[in-house]
């Protein structure tokens, strides 16, 4: 089979399984991208995410991670929303959760539909195949950008001129030689928007995160009580951030997503934090079901509706905070004896 017509079936079979943008690269990066890698482990700025640092080799080096690669083909799902993403802000007494993550956890859907067009191109051309989602040490966004899909803008994510900044991003690593596409160009330009909307000012300069003061970092990823410095720019985000993603101007030519399991859900479109702050274990593993909220745990997540409830500076949910106060989770009842101290005073003046 020709290179081109190879590729087109690809392309094809890709569409029909639902990915909304493909492109080919070689499994390597440029000096560029090992050297913001470098820059961003050397600075701290993983926080404590030892993961990233522990297999920087293999991140840096596609064949690193597996020697026999030739060429990756970088796939990209829009799970752009069809409301304002930011809407719930100015609503205190909900919970603000992640638009990716408001449904279906997107690496099994992902995962399952990279593993059929892998079989596929085994099917067409033979060659071998390795299919990644997020959990492996791959550089998903510069490989991105080097087969052509977007370009990593100032937000330091993945930003496409058809999809905006809200792709999930899968690659299938090959021993097949496919004929490479043009990396894309930066067009960020002189936007900041970005930058300037970080309530937690995570960004030390464009391009460069700090994870350490991100939101999305500190309600995931971090263990722990998260610092008192941050607590009230967290407001009511109980699970990710999107402002940085949300107030792209790219996003202006991006479709709402069309995979119907990342739509967001009824019940976690704008929950109550009255509700989500009852939970118990079995109640928080029996609503989150499916969903990647459910892998940060009952507790850290008790602990980041606490804050937002101390954010609410309604004294209506003081008997949540107190029961918070109460919990068996000692950073859980850290977090609510600071809500209770934030709305007491509030109480009070209301009599």
């Amino acid at each position: 089979m020709a290179a081109a017509e190879l590729k087109a079936q690809i392309t094809a079979k890709a569409e029909a399984l639902g990915f909304d943008a493909i492109g080919f690269c070689a499994a390597t990066l440029p000096a560029a991208a090992r050297e913001r890698l470098n820059s961003f482990l050397a600075r701290g700025h993983h926080g404590g995410m030892g993961w990233l640092a522990d297999r920087a080799e293999q991140r840096a080096h596609p064949q690193a991670l597996w020697p026999e690669a030739v060429s990756v083909i970088a796939l990209g799902t829009s799970y752009a929303p069809a409301e304002d993403p930011l809407a719930n802000l100015a609503r205190p007494e909900v919970g603000n959760i992640s638009v990716y993550a408001r449904n279906r956890d997107y690496h099994d859907i992902i995962k399952g539909r990279l593993k059929h067009l892998g079989q596929f191109i085994v099917s067409r051309a033979g060659g071998g195949v390795k299919v990644f989602v997020d959990t492996a040490p791959v550089m998903e966004k510069p490989l991105a950008q080097q087969a052509g899909l977007g370009w990593q803008g100032k937000h330091t994510n993945l930003v496409s001129r058809r999809h905006g900044s809200w792709l999930f991003l899968g690659e299938i690593y090959t021993t097949l030689a496919l004929a490479p596409d043009a990396p894309h160009a930066d067009r960020c330009g002189s936007c900041a928007a970005c930058q300037t909307i970080c309530p937690t000012a995570a960004f030390p300069a464009p391009y460069q995160l700090d994870a350490r003061r991100c939101v999305s970092y500190l309600t995931i990823e971090h263990d722990g009580p998260i610092p008192e410095e941050f607590r009230a720019a967290i407001g009511n985000r109980i699970y990710g951030c999107d402002d940085c993603l949300a107030v792209c101007p790219w996003n202006k030519f991006a479709q709402a997503g069309r995979e119907q399991k990342l739509a967001a859900r009824e019940d976690l479109a704008a929950p109550q934090l009255t509700a989500l702050a009852a939970l118990d274990d079995a109640g928080f593993r029996a609503l989150f079901a499916g969903s990647p909220v459910k892998r940060i745990g009952r507790n850290r997540f008790a602990r980041n509706v606490a804050i937002a409830i101390g954010n609410t500076a309604s004294p209506a949910l003081l008997q949540a905070a107190q029961a918070l106060a109460h919990d068996a989770d000692p950073v859980v009842a850290e977090a609510g004896s600071w809500a209770l101290r934030r709305l007491l005073p509030l109480s009070a003046q209301t009599g």
